[in-house]
């Protein structure tokens, strides 16, 4: 009897089979190439189908690879291509001083990989501890989270484009999908993409599961949005002020004066649109936010120039404004200020904690110098604000707002949390839409409304469920001016943080290694 067809999950096995069986520097080559194609399930793009092509042809590699080396080999090409294509835009920061740094424009992108690519290598080496099938599946996705997990433990930390961030779609689906995250945290999203990603090589059965997973999945985020809508709350009725003042511009300290009368005649007009929006009162009163280090000077240090932003703001709260600072002890900090009517007094401060690697503060193992001076010093780490007539406000400055687990202060939690940035350096690109996505990530895990000030774009106000409540685009000058919707119940997430999705994988970890580490025992017996 002549055999039917393969069915399509064989004929993918096969076909990752055959792919996959590269030897040398071939199988070097199609690594970084796989990897660089599953940088495409990131934002902007979204297209998380891809990582089922990209985790099979890696997983096929690992389990032909003739050592557990070359299996870490084929990781750490795959992690190569996957942060290089990730991060891209990082070229575009070198651009803007390219005068002074051009020789840096090819290394940007690959170098951040380079330092990236062994949290991949190591679950791809460690995973063949585990008998090969499901054991060794299992293994890899808990082992992956783990290790992308410890991503914060580089220089200052830098755990960009988490897998579990290629569920934000746009809309309400996107919404659906990212509400697990207060529950496990982006990372414990990261877990479940990876078993996704690995279950149709199990065939029929294992496409019959994922989609059952995805299923379960998505009616989860649904059931969560429907029985816990977001309450009106007493968070402010916030006005975000985008200069859109060119990265070149700023750097050359060009028309401060003018930058400065651009966002006092911004901040005037959003303050009174903000005092006409309905939900205006006592109970929800103005707040306005300048991006960061908006301010071109020393803003702690001019009363008068404090002075003519609380009138500019006049009927507002407070304005929260971005601004550099040096210390009493002469160091210069990337801070943020809650200045407060009538006078401009100086009601709140935060310094930003975790400083960029190469732009803020210089890794001592670098033999050449990138950073100008000695670069920032950095702040104690994450507090709350309580500014008299401003709801309890957590100011994170920058890229702090990608750390999971790391935006609120646990023993006095804020009402809201406002994020102040300058994606300038980056372009039009996919950096500051992936940034943008932490932020609404951060938002699910907290359940916390999230409130981002931005240079250039992309400035928007996020709701307790990541739902997007405005936007104010790319390379554009204005004010977005939104009531900010009240926060939920602690979630589990934020409660316990980061440890959950930690438990998670180690439950998929040991098992597997346990039973195979039995298995040797026992032979040998």
């Amino acid at each position: 009897m002549a055999a039917g067809p393969a069915s399509p999950a064989w004929s993918w096995r096969a076909t990752a089979d055959r792919v996959s069986g590269a030897h040398g520097w071939r199988a070097d080559l199609l690594m970084l190439l796989v990897g660089a194609l599953g940088a495409l399930a990131f934002p902007p793009v979204d297209l998380f189908p891809i990582l089922v092509v990209c985790f099979g042809l890696l997983m096929r590699a690992i389990d032909r690879a003739a050592s557990w080396r070359g299996a870490g080999r084929r990781g750490f090409m795959f992690g190569l291509g996957l942060h290089t294509a990730g991060l891209y835009w990082l070229t575009d920061a070198i651009l803007v001083r390219a005068d002074t740094f051009w020789w840096l424009v090819p290394l940007a992108a690959p170098g951040c990989a380079l330092i990236l690519a062994p949290m991949a290598a190591a679950p791809a080496a460690l995973c063949r501890l585990a008998r090969a099938g499901w054991p060794r599946w299992l293994a890899f996705a808990g082992l992956w989270t783990l290790f992308d997990m410890a991503r914060v433990f580089i220089f200052s930390g830098f755990p960009w484009n988490p897998l579990g961030s290629t569920w934000e779609l746009d809309g309400r689906v996107g919404d659906a999908m990212i509400q697990p995250a207060s529950w496990i945290g982006v990372d414990g999203l990261t877990l479940c993409t990876v078993l996704l990603a690995l279950l149709p090589l199990a065939g029929r059965r294992g496409i019959v599961m994922a989609l059952a997973g995805l299923a379960v999945w998505g009616a989860a985020g649904w059931a969560r949005l429907a029985a816990r809508p977001v309450p009106a709350g007493h968070n402010p009725v916030v006005v975000l002020v985008q200069g859109n003042v060119p990265e070149t511009q700023k750097i050359a300290a060009q028309d401060d004066a003018a930058i400065f009368r651009r966002y006092l005649a911004l901040t005037r007009s959003g303050v009174a649109q903000a005092m006409a929006n309905p939900a205006w009162s006592a109970d929800h009163p103005a707040v306005f936010v300048w991006p960061e280090t908006a301010f071109p000077g020393l803003l702690q240090e001019d009363d008068l120039a404090r002075q003519m932003i609380a009138r500019a703001g006049a009927g507002a709260a407070a304005g929260v404004i971005g601004s550099i600072r040096r210390d009493e002890d002469g160091h210069w900090r990337n801070s943020v200020m809650a200045v407060a009517e009538p006078d401009g007094r100086v009601a709140a401060l935060y310094d930003k904690a975790h400083l960029v690697p190469f732009g803020e503060y210089q890794p001592r193992f670098l033999p050449f110098h990138v950073v100008p001076g000695d670069g920032m010093a950095a702040g104690p780490g994450v507090r709350t604000w309580h500014v008299p007539g401003m709801p309890a406000a957590g100011p994170l400055i920058c890229y702090e707002v990608i750390f999971a687990g790391q935006v609120a202060q646990e023993t006095d939690r804020p009402d809201w949390l406002v994020n102040v940035t300058n994606d300038g350096w980056y372009g039009d690109t996919a950096g500051p839409r992936q940034h943008l996505a932490a932020v609404r990530m951060r938002a699910v895990e907290e359940g916390l409304p999230v409130a981002r000030a931005a240079n250039t774009g992309i400035s928007a106000v996020f709701d307790a469920h990541g739902s997007e409540l405005g936007r104010l685009g790319w390379n554009r000058q204005g004010v977005l001016v939104v009531p900010v919707t009240g926060s939920l119940p602690m979630t589990p997430f934020g409660r316990f943080g980061r440890w959950i999705p930690i438990v998670l994988a180690l439950a998929l970890i040991m098992p597997t290694l346990w039973l195979h580490i039995s298995v040797r025992i026992f032979r040998r017996a």
